[in-house]
């Protein structure tokens, strides 16, 4: 067997880990935009909420203490899903770091077996010609000695 076909296992192997990893880090970038786009949510309610508080008329204490305590949980809400997010970049930083590790062992895996692979087609070339060169020495020699 030669030295490109022994290697195809590990070439697929880690061809396999890479496309593994790409579908990990789209997964986590999908993540990302999912927890920014809620964020982005969360804030603009609050904003709205505030607007329509500001502009409500009458403030009784009831309302006002209700609406500092929901206006409470909104920003912890808020700064939860900022923790969230911050988390889920982290998390596609590392991915993207793993599957650019994966990626390159991958392009230089296939360099080595398409080195080993010109090295054979070289190596059958040289065969090929020592071998046409052994039948044409033949042949002169069967032709010089029929004369």
């Amino acid at each position: 067997m030669t030295r490109s076909k022994r290697m195809q296992p590990v070439v697929n192997v880690t061809a396999n880990r890479e496309r593994d990893a790409a579908q990990r880090l789209g997964e986590c970038q999908q993540r990302v935009q999912a927890a920014e786009q809620r964020l982005e949510e969360l804030i603009r309610y609050r904003e709205e909420y505030t607007q329509q508080f500001a502009s409500g008329g009458s403030l009784n204490t009831a309302r006002l203490q209700d609406y500092r305590l929901f206006l409470s949980r909104l920003n912890q809400a808020v700064e939860q899903q900022r923790g969230f997010l911050q988390r889920a970049c982290a998390e596609c930083a590392d991915l993207r770091q793993r599957w650019l590790d994966l990626h390159t062992r991958a392009q230089a895996l296939d360099k080595v077996v398409e080195r080993y692979r010109d090295e054979e087609r070289s190596d059958q070339g040289r065969r090929d010609q020592k071998e046409s060169d052994q039948h044409a020495h033949t042949l002169r020699e069967h032709k010089q000695h029929d004369e």
